[in-house]
């Protein structure tokens, strides 16, 4: 591979993280040595990560290679979708407006928060009886 038409970015999302590479191509998906549709089921996920490349109508442009670990499906399908945006910012920064007014080069901070002690859960209380 060319490294000048090889564009690398991070994107995190929840617990993911996910390392994803741009080449030209011809918009081949590959997530963790596997096809997209194989990765993700479910059709809203993969809408998710390809969300910035519609937008910018780079689809069908760039070959994507992601290798992605931890959290679940829809936290990865996140930290794909920054990830694609960084790169996509790397590759041709006019995009960057358009992206960020859409919101996809903002980090969503959200996190599970955590248990409590003396609680069930991060909020939820165990039951209580008056009698």
């Amino acid at each position: 591979m060319e490294s000048e038409n090889v564009f690398y970015a991070t994107g995190k999302r929840k617990d993911s993280v996910a390392k994803v590479w741009l080449t030209p191509g011809n918009g081949k998906v590959i997530i963790n040595n596997k096809d997209l549709n194989e990765y993700f089921e479910l059709p809203t996920t993969r809408e998710l990560l390809a969300s910035p490349l519609v937008l910018t109508e780079k689809f069908g442009e760039f070959d994507v290679k992601v290798t992605v670990m931890g959290g679940g499906k829809s936290g990865q399908a996140g930290a794909i979708r920054l990830g694609v945006s960084k790169a996509l910012v790397l590759q041709d920064p006019e995009l960057r407006g358009v992206l960020k007014s859409a919101g996809f080069l903002t980090r969503d901070s959200r996190k599970k928060e955590r248990k409590k002690y003396g609680k069930k859960g991060a909020r939820a209380s165990f039951q209580f009886s008056k009698r």
